[in-house]
């Protein structure tokens, strides 16, 4: 059951990077090369017919401590 949904979100990741390379370029990099604190990260949707919306953090330590342990799952 678990190898299942494994490969299932394999493919749906190799999907996504197919569908959206730039996207995934620009992820990686900041993976790379990594976010210090206090930088903001800012994110908008538009969903169609619709105004954008837009939302922003600000890095803390803590969130440095999250994404290193999610990058260690990896």
């Amino acid at each position: 059951m678990i190898a299942g949904n494994m490969k299932r979100t394999m493919s749906a990741l190799s999907s996504f990077k197919s569908s959206h390379p730039k996207f995934v370029s620009f992820g990686e990099y900041f993976v790379r090369t990594g976010i210090p604190v206090d930088s903001v990260v800012e994110v908008t949707i538009t969903r169609p017919g619709e105004n954008p919306v837009t939302s922003n953090m600000k890095v803390l330590e803590s969130d440095l401590e999250l994404f290193d342990s999610l990058r260690e799952m990896r």
